[in-house]
């Protein structure tokens, strides 16, 4: 029985065109569902599934995020994960796509929710932006506020895992040391810069094209962009990254776990079983 993946909205649902990988359940807004067919969804999947591993970004309204609670509230479950998570649109929908890839792995749910927030460091999430007047997520210099007022500028900025920001034609953007592929998403901006320039820089495998998340303008702060993000591709490597990490048992719900951080209840290490692990899993895996 795999863990079954939900997300809040459909745009975190990337296409995967293999028969082996199971999509994501669509959790839906208050608005836009009763509490009572919510719960009964949620029951359903438990019930097909075992356990939930929920990922919504941290833009999510408040009224969805407490209506997610009530519902684990309500149904008395400890078998429902909730992850928060603040990826980019683009990001968070490619890490939803890799979980779900892994959830036909031989790992417990305890294991795959908590693997969210190592995997999450291996996505390298990022925009082609005409303005950054408007942006919040990312450190922005005086100079380069003043620059976005000039017709015609561009900049190039990657939210993690490390923040960056340049002039497009005045910087490059330090790509991950490993091999992705890139997935882009088109904006209202016009430009070949993340094909014909970043794509041959950070030396990809390959790239996709994905319709751009309606959250995304709201999160970089203009419509005018291109979000990108370099991802590891091949599942073999996703599943050594998971299966080589150490794994523990939850103090606090004797769920399966890696990292420093229970994924289903939140609960962390203990100081003797931090020190136990190896460096840097408990620092950014």
């Amino acid at each position: 029985m795999s863990t079954a993946i939900a997300v809040t909205s459909t745009d975190l649902v990337l296409p995967l065109f293999d028969q082996h990988t199971p999509t994501a359940a669509v959790l839906r807004a208050p608005e836009a569902q009763s509490l009572e067919a919510a719960l009964l969804d949620m029951r359903v999947t438990l019930d097909q599934h075992g356990h939930v591993v929920v990922l919504y970004p941290a833009t999510l309204s408040r009224a969805f995020e407490r209506r997610l609670h009530a519902v684990r509230a309500l149904l008395e479950s400890d078998r429902i994960a909730f992850l928060r998570s603040d990826l980019p649109p683009l990001g968070l929908a490619v890490l939803v796509r890799q979980l779900r890839r892994l959830s036909v792995c031989d790992f417990s749910a305890g294991v795959l929710a908590s693997a969210a927030r190592l995997l999450s460091y291996y996505i390298h999430c990022g925009a082609l932006l005409g303005s950054v007047a408007k942006l919040d997520r990312v450190p922005v210099s005086l100079t380069s506020h003043a620059r976005s007022w000039i017709p015609g500028s561009q900049f190039g900025v990657v939210a993690g895992p490390e923040p960056q920001l340049v002039k497009v034609g005045g910087g490059t953007l330090t790509g991950p040391e490993y091999d992705t592929r890139l997935l882009v998403a088109r904006g209202q901006l016009q430009s070949d810069w993340v094909t014909g320039t970043l794509a041959p820089d950070w030396k990809v495998q390959g790239v996709e094209e994905a319709d751009l998340p309606a959250e995304s303008p709201r999160w970089w702060g203009t419509g005018k962009l291109i979000e990108f993000a370099a991802h590891i591709p091949d599942l073999s490597v996703l599943y050594q990254l998971v299966a080589s990490v150490r794994r523990e048992w939850c103090h606090w719900c004797g769920m399966e776990l890696i990292g420093d951080r229970c994924g289903f209840c939140g609960a962390p290490l203990t100081a003797d079983e931090s020190h136990a692990l190896p460096p840097g899993v408990t620092t950014g895996g």
